[in-house]
């Protein structure tokens, strides 16, 4: 059987990372929401 100390470290470790990435996720979604990033292809001057 595992030790329950171990458990609890990987355990944090785990909502460590799944804290970091919702984080990443919401931040990323505000940015959308004020327009910092738009999901539109830009427009280039192809004749160059």
């Amino acid at each position: 059987m595992a030790d329950r100390g171990a458990l609890k470290f990987v355990g944090f470790i785990f909502a460590t990372a799944t804290l970091a990435v919702m984080l990443v996720a919401g931040m990323v979604v505000k940015g959308y929401a004020d327009g910092a990033y738009t999901l539109e292809a830009s427009t280039f001057d192809a004749a160059r």
